[in-house]
């Protein structure tokens, strides 16, 4: 797939961005929804702007009820439809009896093998015959996000475009935004929460932290990505 760079432009709003990632990709979008703020932020904005595109979700197995809630209460809202993705069985088992339930915690390679069976491995087969995929990252959240493109050639999965329509919003417009729009929530950002992956992965943050400081909050800032965005 050829990109055109001139498709990516400064100051773009959420809507353009999304408008022109859909066009330069020419065929079958879909957005990677964890059910976060931003996600559901990036659902509403596509409906108001009558923007069409999939939704796919990954189930690691090991995600908060309140996560769930939200899917529900997006489906009901907006009629959508959520294709589900899920690890294949007889990896999760293996790691399980081999490694236990918690070896994710005892250094960065096994915890790289916990997200590419849970999340990296089902991200790959949700992205099959896809031109484009959309994520809700923003630069602010982390230090390993702060030098993304709003639309750009994804290398690691066959160079179809990664769009980011919310790269540019702080956490406060995310917030001001979901609040006009009255937009699910999950219930765990009233609990101190501010970015919210696997249950036993994530905790509430400490004043002052960074917006992904309690993802693998045993790890250094530089290694917080599970695989799915590494650049």
């Amino acid at each position: 797939m050829s990109f055109n760079p001139s498709h990516i432009y400064t100051n773009a709003t959420p809507p353009e961005i999304l408008r022109n990632g859909l066009a330069a990709a020419g065929g079958p979008v879909s957005l990677a929804c964890s059910f976060s703020l931003e996600d559901v932020a990036i659902i509403d904005i596509a409906h108001q702007a009558g923007l069409t595109m999939g939704v796919f979700a990954i189930d690691t197995g090991r995600l908060n009820e309140e996560t769930y809630e939200v899917a529900e209460a997006l489906v009901e809202r907006y009629r959508l439809k959520i294709d589900w993705h899920f690890p294949r069985h007889e990896a999760v088992e293996c790691l399980e009896r081999s490694e236990g339930l918690f070896s994710f915690r005892e250094s960065l390679d096994k915890r790289h093998t916990c997200c590419n069976i849970r999340k990296v491995e089902p991200l790959s087969r949700a992205l099959k015959g896809l031109n484009g995929w959309v994520t809700g990252m923003r630069r602010e959240q982390s230090a390993t996000r702060s030098r993304l493109e709003s639309i750009e050639p994804d290398a690691l999965n066959g160079g179809i475009l990664k769009i980011n329509p919310l790269i540019d919003w702080s956490e406060s417009q995310l917030l001001d935004y979901s609040n006009e729009r009255g937009l699910p929530r999950n219930r765990l950002y009233s609990q101190g929460y501010r970015s919210i992956g696997c249950a036993p992965c994530t905790r509430a943050v400490n004043p002052g932290e960074e917006t992904r400081a309690g993802r693998w909050w045993w790890e250094n800032p530089e290694h917080k990505e599970c695989g799915l965005h590494r650049r």
